[in-house]
């Protein structure tokens, strides 16, 4: 993984992890990456100082576990507990309703079944796909206990309504 300093066309500042340079590159061709403040598609690589490992272990932990925990998972959302009430930051608001429209866009909607679907594509009962929909706190659990790799995503309101 590596992390690049970011900026937009209109000068806001924020930054990325990818999967190298090309991973970065990729994206950026696709018009994958916008910015989280402004939604501007001009996205490039701001100039960065050197990152030093100085030995140990990272503020974030792990590399090989931040690695690992950015492998793609199936979602599992809890409509019950949707974003929290305190105020949100907007650029974070902005980053989490582009999740869900992407979650939307990309996965399967199975509702509150989303157990029983994620056990059924885990032991090839039904075609593996990426799916999401609601589980209770047990279910999640379990889904755990199982080796089925889950992840909960804030639901915050689309960015139109």
């Amino acid at each position: 993984m590596i992390h690049y300093a970011l900026r937009c066309g209109g000068g806001h500042a924020f930054d990325g992890w990818f999967n190298g340079s090309a991973g970065f590159e990729a994206q950026a061709a696709q018009g994958l990456l916008t910015c989280p403040v402004c939604g501007g598609a001009d996205v490039q690589r701001a100039l960065m100082s050197p990152s030093l490992n100085k030995g140990g272990l990272r503020r974030g932990g792990d590399i090989a576990a931040t690695a690992e925990a950015a492998a793609p998972a199936p979602v599992v959302t809890d409509v019950a507990s949707r974003a929290t009430t305190l105020p949100l930051p907007d650029h974070v608001r902005a980053v989490l309703q582009r999740i869900r429209t992407e979650v939307e866009k990309s996965c399967d909607y199975v509702g509150p079944e989303f157990a029983n679907v994620a056990r059924r594509i885990h032991v090839g009962e039904e075609p593996p796909r990426p799916i999401y929909g609601e589980a209770t706190q047990e279910e999640a659990a379990a889904l755990e206990e199982d080796g089925i790799e889950t992840a909960r995503v804030p639901w915050v309101p689309r960015a139109d309504s």
